[in-house]
């Protein structure tokens, strides 16, 4: 009877007990979400500072109870991630210490760009990793009438320069940006970039209008080809050739550091050496306007050809110049410019080939031109759907400085 009676107690003190507790629902319960870098930080204390002159990954660590033995790991560990050494002056970054008697550092963010970050995660094991602030991109419109220059253009209506640069990229093949004039005037349709209210980049032009010694251009970005076609559904590119030679080898690529077979030092070889005989035909990559013919110090005789706003290339060494090349000379692609030589700093006869993109040697070879063809014709009618929206777009855009309306 005893146990009987004890059974029963503990059983009703059970229940009494189940009936106390307060059930949350799940919609009602607090949500910690991460921060902008992707980690909880609601227990962490911030601290937001900027990489000052001279600073490195151990002038900022070690005072913040990073050991130099740990922050060598990371080095060697974490390389292929992010290079430490190129921690810039001027730079954000943030110190995240833990809330506690330790006031241990669990993570350091270091802000590449407005956009881009790298966090070093010290919270359990030591990691690494990159990643990007959620951004917001809004659709606008601009326009405006050349009165100085585009730039000035630009930052008079209080918009970003850098549209200046994406339009002369997306008109390279259409327009000399050197050559533009007062009263041309653009409107453009294009994506600005936000992150937390506050404007951060101009992201990619939709479409635009440039008008150009009175000519129209027109440029729309259609997604599933990644690139721009105008009113018609014709590409805005041309390709360039594969290679300056016809028949040849490549003896050297492109390389930050190439040991100079004169020299006799490690420098930057921004060039692909295409070994070939004295005397083979060098063609122009593509079409353009010959700024230099001349011999000039280690380049020995070489050409430097300006293709568009955006494109340059260089051609050293060379033996001999083609018929009538000289600064102005027009060129088509695979016109022959030039003879392959070893004029300069040469041990033998080869083709130094160099090529810029905004005035940065770039990797001819890793290049992905595309090329220079219309629309497929399954895209037509969604190309075309597109093109009239934002053709609308621009249409509203008005035009209406005195000057032009001068000139209708």
């Amino acid at each position: 009877m005893k146990i009987y009676l004890l059974l029963l107690i503990v059983i009703v003190i059970g229940c009494s007990s189940n009936e106390d507790k307060a059930i949350v629902p799940l919609d009602n319960a607090v949500q910690i979400k991460p921060n902008q870098y992707g980690f909880v930080d609601n227990v962490l204390i911030a601290t937001n500072k900027v990489v000052e002159r001279n600073q490195t990954i151990s002038d900022l660590l070690n005072p913040n109870g990073i050991t130099f033995q740990e922050i060598y790991q990371l080095e060697r560990n974490f390389k292929k991630v992010f290079d430490v050494r190129k921690i810039q002056k001027d730079k954000n970054y943030t110190l995240f210490f833990a809330d506690d008697s330790t006031n241990k550092l669990e993570y350091f963010v270091y802000e590449e760009d407005p956009i881009n970050y790298v966090v070093f995660d010290f919270s359990d094991s030591m990691h690494v990793y990159k990643g990007q602030k959620e951004i917001t991109k809004i659709i606008k419109t601009a326009s405006g009438v050349i009165n100085n220059s585009l730039y000035q253009t630009l930052i008079d209506k209080e918009l970003s320069p850098v549209i200046a640069l994406k339009l002369s990229e997306v008109f390279a093949w259409q327009i000399d940006f050197y050559g533009i004039q007062k009263g041309d005037y653009f409107r453009v349709v294009y994506e600005a970039e936000y992150i937390d209210s506050q404007f951060v980049s101009t992201g990619r032009i939709l479409a635009a209008q440039f008008n150009h010694q009175s000519n129209d251009f027109f440029g729309f970005y259609f997604d599933d080809e990644e690139d721009y076609f105008d009113e018609e559904g014709g590409s805005l590119r041309k390709a360039f050739l594969k290679a300056p030679l016809k028949f040849s080898r490549i003896s050297s690529k492109f390389s930050n550091r190439r040991f100079h077979p004169i020299l006799r030092i490690y420098r930057p070889h921004h060039g692909i050496d295409y070994a070939a005989p004295t005397g083979t035909p060098i063609q122009s990559v593509g079409d353009g306007t010959v700024l230099e013919a001349r011999r000039k110090g280690g380049n020995g005789k070489y050409i430097k050809i300006r293709h568009n706003s955006t494109y340059t290339s260089a051609y050293l060494h060379l033996s001999k110049y083609g018929k009538g090349i000289k600064s102005g000379t027009k060129v088509k692609q695979g016109q022959i410019i030039g003879y392959v030589g070893s004029t300069g700093l040469s041990t033998g006869p080869h083709l130094d080939f160099r090529f810029y993109k905004n005035g940065t040697p770039i990797n001819y070879l890793k290049m992905e031109f595309p090329p220079s063809k219309p629309l497929e014709e399954k895209y037509t009618s969604k190309y075309d759907s597109l093109k009239n929206h934002y053709w609308n777009q621009l249409e509203k855009e008005k035009i209406d400085s005195p000057d032009h309306l001068a000139k209708k």
